[in-house]
Parts: C-alpha cells; structure tokens; sequence
C-alpha cells in the first residue's frame, strides 16, 4: 500500500515563497504521520514547477506563466516518472496534493488570477487515479464519543470503531483505554476524565453516537467541548426518533455537527482515502 504525494509536502521549499503558513506546515507533517502510523509508503512526485521555474520562484497561476512548451515537455518527462512506478508497483492508494496549486491542486486551482474548480494540470494528467487534498488526508484522530453503559453500546461502539479503522483513521475509544464500569467504581475517575480530555483536546475530529430518547450527557459534553475548540463534529444517529417537528435531536447538538443516519457514511464524511474521489467526482463537502 502506497500513496503519490506532493514533493512539497515533504519539502515545504519547494513551494512558491510565501505562500506556505503553519497550518500548512502542520498538515504536512500530521500526513507523513498518518503514512508512519498505518505503514503507508510515500512516492514523492517529481515536481515540475520549481525543475522549471527554479527554486524561490514567486507565487502565480498557470496561464501566462506555466502554459509554455518547455513547461509541458517537464511534465511529460514528470508524467513518465510516475507511469514507471505505477507500472511497478501497481495502482496507489490515492495521490496527495496540495488545493489551489495550479499544477498540483485536488478540488481547485489557479488557473488564472481566479481560483477554478478542478485539478492542477499536473494531477489532471492521472483521471483514473484518487487525489486528496493534503488538509483532508492529515486529519485522521477520531475521538469516538458514545454511551458506554450497557453490552449492546460497547459492542455497537467498537462495530463503528473498527469500520474507521479499516478507512486508515487511528480511534481513541475510551472504553479500550479503561472507562469501564471497574474502574469509574475505584479512585480513578480523575485519571479516566485527564485522559480521555488530553485525547479530546488532540483530535482532528470527533465522531459522536448519540442515539437514545436523549443523547448522553458525556457525549453532549464531549460535542460541546469539541465545538468550542473548533473541532469538526460528525453525529451518527440510527435511533428513528425524533425529539420535535424539525429535530432528530436536541438543535444545539444538531446545529454543532453533521449529523448522518448510517455508519458507512461516515468513511466518506471523513474523507476517507479508500474513497476519495476520482476526476470530477463530487466531495461532500469539507468539515
């Protein structure tokens, strides 16, 4: 299992000088993590614009700056270099790119001075291959909040889990790091709330289960804390309950996340890379 990705992302120089921010740099970094942590080797693609522009060129689009023949004559030569690993290694998982870039962007693109939909002209030459933006593929810890109390929650919980998991997500569950009944009856109620707040705190994003006449207070604790701290929210919500004429569930929580009514959407929600989209597939939209 193997991804392409975008030289810069390894080497941020490699970008137009300027442009690069430390948000980028964190993604960066947190998407070399997530290679690290499922053992995902990384192919790093030629990069084109700075062979032709040179190092500490300056930002630009790629109609009047890029569209030359010498340009696409670099990209063929790059294009080969990555037909030949393919051609050994068999098809990548995805390829990571970096949004906006005129030659290597996933959803948009400079094309011109105004961002356009679409690949990069780099990308655009690989339809048949899955890209991802760089920002969607780093976000990856899930912090899964749910009820725990009875057999049916903790089985449901690790079904969810383990459908994540399987998407390359890595899952703090607190009940497999020791919020169980055992131990809420002990002294270590303060060591259970410090851990599971520290892996809150450090979640990309929180997938909450709030099922049930009403959602558990844990859970509405745990969404809430997320949403305060800008953490994207993805409510699952199987119950066919209703709690007013226009509610699923309390509108506080509904308004603070995305709710869905099935599991298997959450790989997609969460931009999986086992289902990223191909050439012109439409996202769902970015949390």
């Amino acid at each position: 299992m193997y991804v392409l990705m975008c030289p810069c992302i390894a080497t941020p120089s490699l970008r137009a000088v300027g442009i690069t921010k430390d948000a980028d740099l964190r993604a960066f970094a947190r998407a070399q993590e997530r290679c690290r942590t499922f053992g995902i080797d990384t192919v790093m693609m030629p990069c084109s614009e700075t062979e032709y522009l040179g190092p500490d060129h300056p930002p630009g689009p790629y109609e009047g700056r890029l569209d030359t023949p010498a340009f696409a004559e670099i990209m063929d030569q790059s294009e080969a270099t990555v037909r030949a690993v393919i051609r050994e290694r068999g098809a990548p998982l995805c390829i990571v790119g970096v949004d906006s870039s005129p030659v290597c962007g996933v959803n948009q693109t400079y094309r011109t001075d105004i961002r356009h939909p679409g690949r990069g002209v780099f990308l655009s030459r690989f339809p048949e291959i899955p890209v991802l933006d760089v920002c969607d593929f780093a976000r990856y810890r899930v912090y899964l909040a749910a009820p725990l109390f009875s057999e049916a929650e903790r089985a449901y919980n690790r079904s969810v889990a383990a459908l994540l998991r399987e998407h390359l997500f890595a899952v703090h569950l607190p009940q497999e790091c020791g919020d169980s009944s055992a131990e809420r009856s002990s002294d270590h109620t303060s060591e259970i709330f410090a851990e599971n707040l520290a892996a809150l705190a450090a979640a990309d994003v929180v997938v909450a289960i709030i099922d049930g006449a009403d959602t558990d207070s844990g859970t509405a604790w745990e969404m809430g804390y997320a949403y305060a701290q800008g953490i994207p929210v993805i409510a699952l919500r199987t119950d066919f309950r209703q709690v007013g004429a226009s509610e699923r569930v309390n509108l506080m929580l509904e308004e603070a996340a995305c709710v869905t009514d099935r599991a298997e959407m959450l790989p997609h929600l969460l931009f999986s890379p086992r289902l990223c989209p191909r050439w012109e597939d439409t996202a769902i939209g970015h949390i």
